[in-house]
């Protein structure tokens, strides 16, 4: 009786959290799905952009001139890339371009890899925070209707600020002067793709 009570306890438990583990994929789902349903790239795009992070990702690791030699970090929006994080040498920063240039797809490559050694665990939690930063401070921005700050990709390196995003000249203004004002932020890029109107 006792091992039979076990068993069930067991199953109960486990079924429980198996009911966490739907919970949370259904979660994640449903995420995704609102952020995808924000965005003003389509979902092909989205998807495109996933892969060419990965395509690329993976061909720099397998260059045997860069292994051991760099810190790079891949960002695709739009199928436009950006490199950025630490490298050996100017060469090899141009090495590191035209592979990420031959990944299909892809229609650009902003190479920011900076030569130096690689960021330190310091630098880059301090980058992470102004990321967290930034991502905040979007909600902040005021005087156009319906903005979505959730259109707009950031990404850190050095305390320098890349913004991503398909925005109308008027949105990029009023987040680039809001980025512009966190602390910790040393320098914004902007990298916008720009439409005519909301959409």
């Amino acid at each position: 009786m006792i091992r039979r009570l076990g068993c069930l306890l067991l199953g109960l438990g486990l079924l429980m959290s198996l009911n966490g583990c739907v919970g949370l994929l259904m979660g994640g789902a449903a995420a995704g799905a609102i952020a995808v349903g924000h965005d003003r790239r389509t979902t092909g795009t989205i998807w495109e952009d996933q892969s060419i992070e990965l395509k690329t990702y993976d061909a720099l690791s397998k260059d045997s001139l860069l292994q051991g030699r760099s810190h790079i970090n891949v960002t695709s929006y739009n199928t436009a890339v950006l490199l950025s994080g630490e490298i050996a040498t100017p060469e090899l920063s141009q090495r590191a371009g035209d592979i990420a240039r031959q990944i299909e797809k892809v229609k650009y490559v902003h190479n920011e890899l900076r030569v130096g050694p690689p960021s330190t665990l310091s630098s880059r939690s301090a980058d992470t925070a102004v990321t967290t930063a930034v991502k905040t401070s979007l909600f902040k921005v005021d005087g156009i209707r319906d903005f979505d700050p959730t259109r707009v990709k950031v990404v850190t390196e050095r305390g320098e600020v890349y913004l991503f995003g398909l925005l109308t000249p008027r949105e990029a203004d009023a987040v680039t002067n809001v980025v512009r004002r966190v602390n910790g932020v040393q320098k914004v890029v902007k990298l916008f793709e720009y439409i005519e109107r909301n959409s």
